[in-house]
């Protein structure tokens, strides 16, 4: 070990007085007495790097991918984290993206599509199908490990851009992808068919900003976004869909764009239309919803924070308002409370644990003041309540990175963001990748960071 290596780690003990020891680069409880640190992983601590890609299908500790937003995220059976397109840098400049990443917690390795932005999507050449460049597409993977996504705001297969309803499937094994279902055109009008029966011929029209959950028997659920409902219309949706490896079948809420959510009718009760919420299913198979932007109960479109649980034939609201733009309940931080709640947002992140709690960071919305701007919040739902966990109660924080790379200190702390991935490994661990939002100097674009936190 250098001198200057040396004397870094020193300055870190000195100063990181709430660590118990030093030396160590594993965030895990056992090297630090505790968890509930952030660890800076990998990428950019300055907004808008681009991507350093290497070559196709060889792993190499330079590689890193461009800092985008509005990406999709899977995490396999082998626990590597996949990263797929979004809005961001390629290899020279910036635009909508079609470039497949694995991660191995260590080392980025580029799988497929290109290093190019605005790619159309490949649909009828078996071994060489891609999908079109894309941001905001839902994700989830199958029992046999291999990954899927559905729709997004991108290019068809004329080039055309647009909102899509195209369903793929990446082969884990053979790293070939598969046009499942839906259009390779853009613009598609939703085919509903009967409510809860299954069809060949239904598929959920075109649209972005989605969310899924895949239950344990390996179907597919993706609730609302904005895009075309059954008449042709644009606007946001409340329809909730089941995917069974063959058939789409039409579940539960409207057909029709832009409706208000109804709360206080119990079997009747249904989330407004919205889009960029985030979701998570819970060891019992029951679908959770959180927040994005839509409509409430009284037809006011707006930031939203309300939560809803469906068990597979009702939906029920358990937390949060039914009223837009309401600003955070912190409480104290590390104490529950039934009073506490987030405040309104849009596309943040989330993770359920083992314990079946849910995790959610960030997005853009309002603070403890009632201040709009991206946040770095973290909370945890225990099923009950919320708990601030970490992070700030206040709009628009800096990230605070630390000098070394893959040393978790207390005080680090990813900048406010919103339109991130998420992953969480075997251990429990929570990942977090860029999105757009503030760097270690304040500046506010695309980042491309990797932090991982020990609960």
């Amino acid at each position: 070990m250098g001198k200057s290596t040396r004397l870094a780690l020193f300055l870190i003990c000195m100063f990181s007085i709430i660590l118990s020891s030093c030396g160590s680069t594993d965030s895990s409880p056992s090297a630090f007495g505790r968890g509930n640190l952030w660890t800076w992983k990998s990428g950019s601590n300055t907004v808008d790097q681009t991507g350093t890609y290497g070559s196709i299908g060889v792993t190499d500790i330079n590689n890193v991918p461009g800092a985008r937003l509005n990406a999709i995220s899977w995490i396999d059976v082998s626990n590597n984290m996949w990263l797929f397109g979004g809005y961001g840098y390629d290899s020279t400049g910036l635009g909508h993206l079609n470039d497949l990443w694995k991660f191995d917690s260590t080392n980025w390795t580029w799988i497929s599509g290109s290093n190019i932005v605005s790619q159309h999507g490949i649909y009828s050449t078996p071994g060489s199908n891609v999908p079109g460049a894309r941001e905001l597409p839902v994700s989830w993977i199958d029992n046999s490990g291999n990954l899927w996504l559905f729709g997004g705001y991108g290019l068809d297969s004329t080039n055309t851009l647009g909102y899509l309803n195209d369903l793929w499937k990446f082969d884990v094994i053979a790293l070939t992808w598969t046009w499942v279902s839906g259009s390779n055109t853009v613009n598609q009008t939703g085919n509903y068919g009967t409510k809860g029966v299954p069809a060949a011929s239904n598929v959920p029209g075109a649209r972005y900003g989605a969310v899924s959950w895949r239950d344990s028997n390996g179907n597919l659920w993706f609730f609302g976004g904005a895009g075309y409902d059954s008449t042709g219309t644009f606007g946001d949706l409340n329809d909730l869909w089941k995917f069974d490896g063959t058939n789409w079948t039409w579940v539960s809420g409207s057909n029709v764009v832009n409706q208000h959510g109804t709360y206080s009718t119990p079997g009747s009760n249904v989330p407004g239309a919205r889009d960029s919420a985030v979701s998570w299913i819970d060891g019992s198979g029951h679908l959770w919803l959180f927040g994005g932007y839509g409509i409430d109960s009284v037809g006011t479109a707006g930031d939203l924070n309300d939560l809803w649980k469906f068990d597979g034939s009702n939906w029920t609201w358990v937390s949060g308002s039914n009223i837009v733009n309401q600003s955070g309940i912190y409480g104290t931080q590390g104490t529950p409370a039934a009073s506490n709640v987030p405040g309104v947002r849009w596309s943040a992140v989330s993770w359920i644990d083992g314990s079946g709690y849910l995790w959610l960071f960030g997005g853009y919305g309002l603070d403890s003041v009632g201040m709009a701007g991206d946040l770095n919040d973290l909370w945890k739902f225990d099923g009950s309540n919320w708990t601030w966990v970490s992070g700030s109660n206040i709009v628009n924080q800096s990230g605070i990175y630390g000098p070394i790379k893959g040393l978790p200190l207390a005080s680090t702390v990813p900048g406010a963001r919103d339109s991130a991935v998420s992953w969480i490994d075997s251990s429990g661990r929570l990942w977090l990748f860029g999105g757009i939002g503030y760097d270690l100097n304040g500046t506010s674009d695309y980042l491309n960071d990797v932090w991982r936190y020990q609960p």
